[in-house]
């Protein structure tokens, strides 16, 4: 896939963020875009805008991405609707803090089912149709945290990783098979979206100073430069997209300590993780 002009793109959490780049970044390319979110308010705003910026056709649906039945149904009514599917961008996803011991089944629960299933939902129910396409591609967005774990992060590390691997073996599935469809795995690193202001947390856990070291700390990267970098990466078929000069540097730091940055992370953890919240 050389440009995506002319393809029809579906994106999933494009109602802010990374999605809301991606989908603004293609319909500037001239795609016809599909687009999803469970934030209706959100996702009408996408659409004023992608408008705005000339899409010829746009498709906005409500879609919880961790419903089978409803992913499935929402497939083969973009692929109707279009005639085809071209790529798949499955972005939506969740955060969740806290030790593993603190957590509570329903929020793993949650999180698994939308940043892994959600995910698997996407590539599976749409993968015959960007296969039929004949220029098919899939993009899932995993994350430098699917590329080396945190503490606080044991469920959102375990969903990426998950997400990472599915990918890879997809994409040797398709070498094998000799599909006309691409696959990337994304990594972004620190990029400036709502994720952790609309994250959940365990009990122990200060959702305020958590979500202000990601947003004042750790995100350096606008959504509309990760959006430039991932449609790129879509472009030249990238295997894998990290985005993010702090993802290139602590995946490279992982690659060099091998699992002692296991140890690194842990001795320095207390000068970067907030303090705990007292349960009462």
């Amino acid at each position: 896939m050389k440009s995506l002009k002319d393809k029809v793109v579906v994106i999933t959490g494009a109602g802010s963020g990374i999605g809301r780049a991606l989908a603004l970044n293609c319909a500037e390319r001239g795609s016809l875009l599909a687009l999803s979110d469970v934030d209706e308010a959100g996702l009408a705003e996408t659409v004023e805008l992608v408008t705005k910026a000339g899409v010829r056709k746009v498709r906005s649906d409500r879609l919880d991405v961790a419903d089978r039945d409803a992913f499935a149904r929402y497939a083969l009514n973009v692929v109707q609707d279009f005639g085809r599917a071209n790529v798949v961008i499955n972005n939506a996803g969740v955060a969740l803090s806290g030790d593993l011991t603190d957590l509570e089944y329903s929020d793993m629960d949650w999180i698994i089912g939308i940043n892994f299933w959600g995910v698997v939902h996407g590539t599976k129910e749409f993968l015959p149709h960007l296969i039929a396409s004949g220029d098919g591609h899939v993009v899932n967005i995993s994350s430098l945290f699917g590329l080396v774990s945190m503490p606080g992060q044991s469920m959102y590390n375990a969903t990426k990783y998950a997400v990472r691997g599915m990918t890879e073996a997809l994409r040797e599935e398709m070498l094998i098979a000799g599909a006309p469809v691409g696959v990337t795995s994304v990594h972004p690193g620190g990029i400036k979206t709502a994720i952790a202001r609309n994250a959940r947390v365990s009990a122990k856990e200060d959702q305020a100073a958590t979500a202000n070291l990601f947003d004042k700390k750790l995100a350096r990267m606008t959504p509309e430069k990760a959006a430039e970098i991932i449609v790129k990466g879509i472009v030249k078929n990238q295997a894998r997209v990290l985005v993010g000069i702090d993802a290139h540097i602590v995946h490279q730091f992982a690659k060099l300590t091998g699992s002692r940055y296991q140890d690194v992370v842990a001795k320095n953890s207390k000068r970067f993780l907030p303090d705990k919240t007292r349960v009462v």
